[in-house]
C-alpha cells in the first residue's frame, strides 16, 4: 500500500475505477477531510480552496468538478473502497 500524503494536490477529477487505486491510497487524508467538511455542511468553495488547493474564483468549473468527484470517491471509499484497503490495498 502507498503511504497516504498529508496535504497533496489533486487531479482535476477523482478516479472512477471499481477498484482501489494508488491515487486513492495517496489521497486517503484528502477523502477524510472532504467527508468531515461535508458532515459540517462546509461551503464547497471553501473546501476546494483549502483541501483541494484550487481557487474557485479563478477556476470555478475545475474547482467544482474536482470537489464533486473527490467527494463522490470519498463516499465510495466508505461503502466499497475500504474493503480493498482491508484486503491489502490497490493492485499495483
Amino acid at each position: 500500500m502507498r503511504k497516504p500524503l498529508l496535504d497533496p494536490d489533486v487531479a482535476d477529477e477523482a478516479p472512477t475505477s471499481p477498484v482501489l487505486t494508488g491515487y486513492d491510497e495517496e489521497h486517503l487524508v484528502t477523502y477524510i477531510r472532504l467527508l468531515d467538511a461535508a458532515a459540517e455542511d462546509a461551503n464547497w468553495r471553501e473546501v476546494a480552496r483549502i483541501v483541494l488547493h484550487i481557487d474557485p474564483e479563478k477556476e470555478p468549473e475545475r474547482a467544482f468538478r474536482a470537489w464533486e468527484t473527490h467527494l463522490a470517491r470519498a463516499r465510495w471509499m466508505t461503502t466499497k473502497g475500504y474493503r480493498h484497503l482491508l484486503a491489502g490495498g490497490a493492485p499495483h
